[in-house]
């Protein structure tokens, strides 16, 4: 189930992808990147890593969708323009060879969540599990991690949600007083 799940995500996540750089209609452009982006969001939760997950989706299908629809709204589109675009078959080539030789690594990574991965056998990984509740008091090893021995870089990722959101307001507000 969960196999059918992830290869249905993988799906939706590149369909979304492909339709973004082919739609010549920037509002579907715009959708289908909003759709990619929360899709993402979905694939890090998947991958155990909320914390990226939820900054994705603030930033990635929240405040830049917003960003780009505004955008759209304050701009005209040009009589003369045209519908669809001639496809460049070279660059989609090279780009298609670099999505299947990069694909090939993917058969090299352990299984999420393995007992025999790097991850789970690393020495900080261990150090982690083993001394996070007498050092820091947490009783969740997660939050152990991201407050205290990550506490900066979780401080860091707060601050750009923050400010996209400070930045966010700042637009829509002079956008409401003109």
């Amino acid at each position: 189930m969960i196999q059918a799940l992830e290869v249905g995500l993988l799906v939706f996540v590149v369909s979304c992808a492909l339709a973004t750089a082919f739609l010549r209609d920037v509002l579907g452009a715009i959708i289908a990147f909003s759709a990619y982006s929360l899709s993402i969001a979905v694939v890090w939760v998947f991958l155990r890593a909320p914390d990226v997950g939820l900054t994705e989706a603030a930033v990635g299908a929240g405040v830049m969708t917003v960003l780009f629809l505004v955008t759209i709204a304050k701009t005209t589109r040009p009589s003369d323009e045209r519908t669809f675009e001639h496809v460049d078959y070279r660059a989609a080539a090279v780009a298609l060879t670099l999505v299947v030789v990069l694909s090939t690594t993917l058969f090299a990574l352990p299984p999420v969540g393995a007992d025999d991965s790097a991850v789970a056998t690393d020495n900080v990984t261990n150090y982690y599990l083993e001394n996070a509740y007498d050092e820091t008091e947490v009783q969740n090893a997660v939050t152990a991690v991201l407050a205290a021995y990550r506490g900066f870089d979780t401080l860091g990722e707060a601050a750009v949600v923050y400010a996209a959101g400070v930045g966010l307001l700042v637009v829509l507000n002079k956008e409401v007083f003109r």
